[in-house]
């Protein structure tokens, strides 16, 4: 099964202050901005890390689903898993599993060389499962939404080289885990107690959280050259920090 994981989505109240605080955090600039977000009453930004993607979206007028979403939570927060299939029956097998387990398709698009598919987070539990695919199937390559292959030129891999793990968080999380597998056709393994899914090259953990208000995406692990200078950055900008990790736009980022 060759699913890859290439992008993760927060959503931010305001877009400009998160930008400039991943820019400054890990001096990495943004490498695409698209439009058509528009449409959804959304401003969105991304950045290469490596040859996956960080995206921040934020609301730009009232009666979004991303509006909606940061009501519910109370402020910023993880909201999109999003994954690269290598073929187009991948993606297919993705789609007829999800119906199945009575997963709602949220949107659909199609592009001149492939396909953008969301799964509703409603049905899905903890957040939004997008699966794409193209038809350079290249997951170190050509990214739709990141505008194609613009991104190459603003990746900085000595200072991050990927995301390496998204923990989503559920009061049931082996239930979650099971679900997720059920969907994507990947197995739930066992990794010191927690259930995780491997993806190619990153890996899906769920984890327990004490209320279903506080479920959701709620960490990244990310791989980085120099952790310390970005800790010392994080409190530089009086912002929370624990060990090897920090805290940005609601989600709690691991540097590994």
């Amino acid at each position: 099964m060759s699913i890859y994981l290439r992008q993760i989505c927060l959503v931010a109240e305001q877009l400009e202050p998160v930008v400039e605080r991943i820019e400054n955090l890990f001096g990495v600039p943004v490498c695409h901005r698209d439009p058509e977000v528009a449409t959804f009453g959304l401003e969105n930004a991304l950045f290469a890390f490596g040859s996956q993607f960080l995206e921040v979206v934020a609301p730009i007028r009232e009666g979004t689903a991303a509006g909606r979403f940061l009501e519910r939570r109370g402020g910023p927060g993880g909201y999109m898993v999003i994954c690269q299939a290598t073929s187009l029956e991948e993606q297919a097998g993705v789609r007829a599993r999800a119906a199945e387990n009575n997963v709602r398709v949220a949107w659909e698009s199609d592009h001149e060389s492939g396909n953008l598919m969301q799964l509703h987070p409603r049905d899905m539990g903890a957040a939004f499962l997008e699966v794409d695919w193209d038809e350079q199937a290249d997951p170190r390559g050509n990214w739709q939404p990141a505008g194609g292959m613009d991104w190459v030129k603003h990746t900085m891999t000595d200072r991050v080289s990927g995301i390496t793990g998204v923990t989503l968080s559920d009061t049931r999380p082996t239930q979650l885990a099971r679900h997720w597998s059920n969907v994507l056709g990947m197995p739930v393994k066992d990794r010191d107690g927690t259930p995780v899914i491997e993806t190619p090259n990153a890996v899906l953990k769920f984890a327990e959280c004490d209320h279903q208000e506080s479920a959701g995406l709620t960490a990244i692990d990310l791989a980085v050259g120099d952790p310390a200078t970005i800790l010392t950055r994080s409190m530089e900008q009086g912002a929370d920090r624990t060990g090897q990790s920090l805290n940005l736009c609601g989600v709690e980022i691991l540097l590994r």
